[in-house]
């Protein structure tokens, strides 16, 4: 059992009977899925799932689970997700994947957002190892990368793999990935991009977390909000 695994193992002894869950998207997250799948089977957990993307719900379909439209929900008892970065006061950066609307609404509407990371994710400040993803609105891109360019920000729109296009997320949007200067904080920053006209979302997820759970030579290490 990899650390992937193993946090994911942990994590999923956290869903109680009667939750709904929300599933994070990625290859940690898919080591949950599974284990969850695991108790529905072996234990006859009950519990309902609602996914952050169409990968999540494809393999939670595949898996028996039983699966909730997020226009159906309100809310929810617990998110489970990865992250790319994570800072030491929880701070986190998502949407490598580029789902960020529909992992920032679970984040936020969980009763706890439990995040699986391995040693490699910690940072010392967000952008330390990736640029920041900012979903735009299509036609506000240049406005937005302008507004961006005022408080420090450099970067470009996201190509897709084959760099024959543009990446275009699941909520239609265009992203750019953005670097900024090492003395801004992530806090200060997830202020100032909340503030910009044009930004759907961005990938600075600012105290939404309960718990990051790190899987490292064996072991589980849990840091609490």
């Amino acid at each position: 059992m990899n650390d992937k695994q193993r946090v994911a193992e942990h994590a999923v002894q956290h869903v109680k009977p009667g939750m709904i869950v929300g599933l994070g998207t990625g290859s940690t997250a898919n080591f949950f899925i599974e284990a969850l799948a695991r108790r529905q089977n072996e234990e006859d957990l009950k519990f309902k799932v609602v996914s952050s993307s169409v990968v999540s719900a494809n393999k939670a379909k595949q898996l028996g689970l039983p699966l909730l439209g997020m226009e159906h929900i309100d809310g929810l008892d617990l998110y489970v997700d990865g992250a790319d970065e994570v800072t030491p006061d929880l701070t986190l950066l998502k949407g490598r994947g580029y789902d960020l609307v529909r992992e920032k609404l679970l984040a936020k509407a969980a009763d706890s957002f439990l995040v699986l990371i391995d040693a490699s994710k910690k940072v010392k400040r967000i952008g330390e190892n990736f640029p920041i993803p900012i979903e735009v609105s299509p036609f506000a891109w240049r406005l937005v990368q302008h507004s961006l360019a005022a408080i420090g920000g450099h970067g470009s729109l996201r190509q897709t793999a084959n760099q024959d296009g543009l990446v275009v997320t699941s909520h239609g949007s265009l992203v750019l990935d953005v670097a900024f200067e090492s003395t801004l904080d992530g806090k200060t920053l997830n202020d100032q991009l909340n503030a910009i006209p044009g930004i759907v979302e961005h990938g600075i997820f600012s105290g939404l977390t309960r718990a990051v759970f790190c899987g490292h030579d064996g072991q589980v290490e849990e840091q609490w909000a």
